[in-house]
């Protein structure tokens, strides 16, 4: 291998970064192959740029700079653009994602494999949210066209054929791990315990948990239509909770019955319009053609610039 790239995305990290800096190089020192770093600052407010851009300073690492918070998930895209290597690794910063990984992902790679991801066996993180992301995984996979893997995020590598094709598909609100999923080829799930953060707290909000699990449902949805799923999935929900109630109470009203009914299915026409909004969204932010960043600032390449 002539080169290895490693996109890290991060926002506000700037407790994490040089615990990232310090486990991520160890790593790749150890691995004994080039390689670059190339970390994408997705508008950060607090001193992550700053820390990040100390550790250009004659070393090959790399940074690209937002001009505001546009996402994760524009941030990795970004990466993708920028990189030279043969195979490209994607993790967080936060160091959920074990650096030392990456030596079993390049194993694979080297026998053949052009995507190769991380299964996440165990998180340890609070159950609220290992309950959530067990159901969005497991809906996602039986609402998907294709087959897509259960408790596998954006943490993997790729081929360098593989992040060509990805860095070529015209649209811009984009779901990372879905599109890898797309793309076929020969792939490998590597399980792995994630890890807690090493510093800081979560910048996955609720709503921004919600946002991309939508996304990947139905492509990429937005606040005004997401009202109407989310309200329509819970007044069907709690119609089925009275009507249980009503049931084990004995109720035989047959008018107390029909308003039951009549709210199960006004709930799921909220849900079936809030779904139709969702898909009529992300058809017309691809009609507009606006692109998914804009590039403020990068470092450590040839053709520095500032935009």
């Amino acid at each position: 291998m002539n080169l290895l790239s490693v996109v890290v995305p991060f926002y506000n990290e700037g407790e994490a970064l040089f615990e990232l800096h310090k486990q991520l190089t160890g790593c790749l020192d150890a691995l004994q192959v080039p390689y670059e770093i190339i970390l994408v600052d997705d508008g950060s407010t607090d001193s992550s740029l700053e820390i990040a851009r100390g550790f250009c300073k004659g070393q090959n690492i790399k940074i690209i700079s937002f001009s505001r918070n546009f996402g994760q998930q524009s941030a990795i895209s970004a990466g993708l653009k920028h990189v030279q290597g043969d195979a490209v690794v994607i993790m967080d910063a936060d160091l959920q994602d074990p650096p030392e990984l990456i030596e079993k992902f390049l194993d694979s790679f080297n026998m053949g494999y052009d995507v190769v991801y991380g299964i996440r066996t165990k998180r340890k993180e609070n159950i609220f949210k290992r309950l959530t992301y067990k159901i969005y995984y497991r809906l996602l996979r039986a609402t998907a066209t294709l087959p897509l893997p259960v408790d596998s995020g954006d943490f993997c590598l790729i081929s360098r054929k593989a992040a060509d094709i990805l860095n070529a598909l015209p649209e811009r609100n984009r779901y990372i791990r879905g599109l890898r999923a797309w793309l076929g080829f020969s792939q490998l799930g590597i399980a792995y315990e994630r890890k807690k953060r090493c510093q800081g707290e979560t910048k996955y909000t609720l709503k921004k948990m919600l946002r991309i699990a939508f996304d990947g449902i139905v492509a990429f949805s937005r606040t005004p239509y997401q009202f109407f799923a989310i309200s329509g999935s819970l007044i069907s929900l709690l119609s089925v909770l009275i009507g249980f109630g009503m049931l084990l109470s004995g109720v035989t009203s047959v008018i107390a019955w029909a308003l039951i009914g009549l709210l199960f299915l006004n709930g799921l026409q909220c849900l079936g319009l809030g779904l139709i909004g969702e898909s009529v969204w992300h058809i017309t932010q691809e009609a507009k053609g606006r692109p998914d960043y804009i590039i403020r600032e990068t470092l450590g390449f040839n053709d520095d610039s500032s935009h």
